[in-house]
This record gives C-alpha cells, sequence and structure tokens, in this order.
C-alpha cells in the first residue's frame, strides 16, 4: 500500500477529526544508520540520521504545513502568510498552491538560501524582501496579520507542531523503541519541542518505554537560548538558524529540562566540518543547519556525553541542494587534465 502522507497515516493522533487533508504525500523519511560517521566522530553507539531532506519540499518544514494549510482550508481562509529564513517559505508555497490558497512570504533581505527562495517563487507565492532579519520578518506578518484576514503558518500556528511531532513516531517505529538521545538543530525552536512532544505522547500511550535525552543545539552566532538573551543581529552560515529571538524559546528549555537534556552551541567552522564529513563519509547531502546536529554529536563525544552503546538519532532538517551556494564554496576546483590516459591515470594515482 502506497504511503497516504502523514496525516492519513497518524490520524488518530492529530487534530483533524475527519477532515481531507491537504497533501503532497509528506513524512515516511528514511532513518539511515551512519557507522562511517560516528566511527570518524569516535562515537562508540549505533548513529542514526533522520533525512527530513527527502520530504516533498526537502525538509522537515512539510509536516507541519500540511497540517497548518489542511486547517487552514477547513477554517476558511483565502490567504497565508509566513516569516521565512528559507524552508518555511518553500513549504508554505508549495502546500498553498496544493490547496488554492495564496501565500505570502516576507524573508530578511540577502540572508535567504537562492535554492529556498526559488521554490517560493515557483510555487507561485508574493515575495517581499525587507531590510531587517528574520525577527524583523515575523513582526511584519504579525502585523499583517492584525489588520487582514490571512492565516499565519509560522511556529505559533499551533497544528505546525502537532504535524512535526510525527518525525519521532516515525522514528521509534522504525526503531521499535525510543531513541536514548535525539541530536538536533534549534532555530526558530519548533522542531525541539515537536519532537519532544511526540516522544511524550508515544510514552504516556505505552507505545515505547522510554523517552530520550533532547540535545539541541544552536549556531553560536544565533545561540539566544544559549546566552539567554536575545540576539539583535543573528549571524552564521546556517541560514536556517539564523534566529535571534525564537517562537518556541520556553517550549524549547522545557524539553530540554524535562527530558534532562542540553541546549549548546557549535561554532560555523565545527558545522561546515560536519556538512563535508556527512556527505563524505555516508553520502548523505544536507544543508548546513542540519549539520548543527552532527557537530553536536562530536562536541558531545569528545566530553564524553554519549553513554557507550546507546542508540542516538541525529535530525537532518533539509536537503544540501537547498543551499547550494554554500556547497559550491566548499567544495575543490576540479582537476584539469589533457584527455590522455596516461595523464588521467596518472592524476587518479591508481
Amino acid at each position: 500500500m502506497s504511503w497516504p502522507g502523514l496525516i492519513d497515516y497518524y490520524r488518530e493522533r492529530l487534530p483533524v477529526r475527519d477532515l481531507a487533508a491537504v497533501t503532497l504525500h509528506e513524512g515516511n523519511t528514511p532513518l539511515v544508520e551512519v557507522p562511517r560517521l560516528a566511527a570518524r566522530l569516535g562515537v562508540e553507539a549505533r548513529v542514526y540520521v533522520k533525512y527530513e531532506g527527502l520530504n516533498p519540499t526537502c525538509s522537515f518544514k512539510d509536516r507541519g504545513m500540511t497540517m497548518a494549510i489542511t486547517m487552514a482550508v477547513a477554517e476558511g481562509a483565502s490567504a497565508v502568510i509566513c516569516a521565512s529564513t528559507g524552508n518555511t517559505s518553500a513549504s508554505a508555497a508549495a502546500y498553498a498552491a496544493r490547496a488554492g490558497l495564496a501565500c505570502f512570504v516576507i524573508i530578511p533581505d540577502g540572508n535567504i538560501a537562492l535554492g529556498k527562495l526559488s521554490q517560493a517563487v515557483m510555487h507561485g507565492a508574493k515575495v517581499l524582501a525587507i531590510q531587517g532579519n528574520f525577527d524583523d520578518a515575523y513582526r511584519m506578518v504579525m502585523g499583517v496579520a492584525e489588520r487582514r484576514r490571512v492565516t499565519v503558518v509560522n511556529s505559533i500556528n499551533p497544528y505546525r507542531l502537532q504535524g512535526q511531532k510525527t518525525a519521532s513516531f516515525e522514528i521509534c517505529d522504525t526503531l521499535g523503541r525510543a531513541p536514548d538521545y535525539h541530536v538536533l538543530p534549534v532555530g526558530n525552536a519548533g522542531n525541539i519541542t515537536a519532537y519532544w512532544m511526540g516522544y511524550t505522547e508515544y510514552f504516556e500511550s505505552g507505545v515505547t518505554a522510554s523517552k530520550p535525552r533532547m540535545m539541541g543545539f544552536q549556531a553560536a552566532g544565533a545561540a539566544p537560548i544559549v546566552l539567554g538573551h536575545v540576539v539583535e543581529n543573528p549571524e552564521t552560515i546556517a541560514t536556517a538558524i539564523r534566529i535571534g529571538n525564537p517562537v518556541s524559546w520556553k517550549k524549547a528549555e522545557a524539553a530540554r529540562d524535562e527530558s534532562g537534556g542540553i541546549i549548546d552551541m557549535v561554532t560555523d567552522a565545527e558545522i561546515m566540518e560536519a556538512y563535508k564529513l556527512l556527505a563524505a563519509s555516508e553520502g548523505v547531502f544536507a544543508e548546513p543547519a542540519s549539520a548543527a546536529s552532527i557537530a553536536g554529536l562530536k562536541k558531545l563525544t569528545d566530553a564524553g556525553r554519549i553513554e557507550t552503546g546507546s542508540t542516538v538519532v541525529c535530525t537532518l532538517t533539509g536537503h544540501g541542494l537547498k543551499d547550494p551556494n554554500n556547497a559550491i564554496k566548499s567544495c575543490p576546483e576540479p582537476v584539469r587534465v589533457p584527455a590522455e590516459l596516461d595523464r588521467v591515470l596518472a592524476v587518479m594515482g591508481i
């Protein structure tokens, strides 16, 4: 039987009643074991990556957006709006197009990966670039919503987290248990909140016998939760988590504290090292923000925070092709050689 999309598959655990789902058959993304990466990082544990880049618009945002747009249609909306550093805009535009709704996107000018921006435009969204950061864009969205009849589909939308929690269901269904540690990037902090919601729900209903420690990582230049204050001008190469005042800040802290986990930070250099290592060692290409989870796992391992023999899951939030510019910048130029076999073999060194 073909995968119906996460709403129909997990309908009894979602607040959708008998509503028809607006779906692009999101969810059911692979949980890939990565032993070579684990060995390179020195992790004496079974490590898996939840590859959310294989959702329809190539990021985890589709999980929440199928819920948000389904409920917007049910409530009679004709238009949706979001602020975005990239992935939300692509997902909102695609699902709005699927539902026949108008979509408006407000982005920080010059601070969005072109792969993501092109998606929003191709799906028919009206994109406005403002002079400012994500938090300024979000303020504009909320202002529009106060004065016009549009549905906000940012993380403040309660249905987004309901959809995103299904990723934890899939992990438990695949493993037959909850992992011991779940490591993930933290930007607007909806993901750590949603995963913890899902793990808690499965535990309380008796599906699993344990819950993981939630180990979140922000970029050092955009780490308000770690620093304990709003970052007015966040800066990081990982554009998807370049957020200085997360919407789900308090919920993320609750997930951290209730699970016995942490929220820490990693540098851009650590993110880029992990970004390249993941792709080269396991053939899994994820955007820089995703690599914050891998960089975080290395930091935890170096500090002796991962128990030997445990099971670890790292969330990869988006596909590497979302941010082609950084991929190109980090790659060496091809070796140029004449079309002569001996010369080719000499350069190959085999």
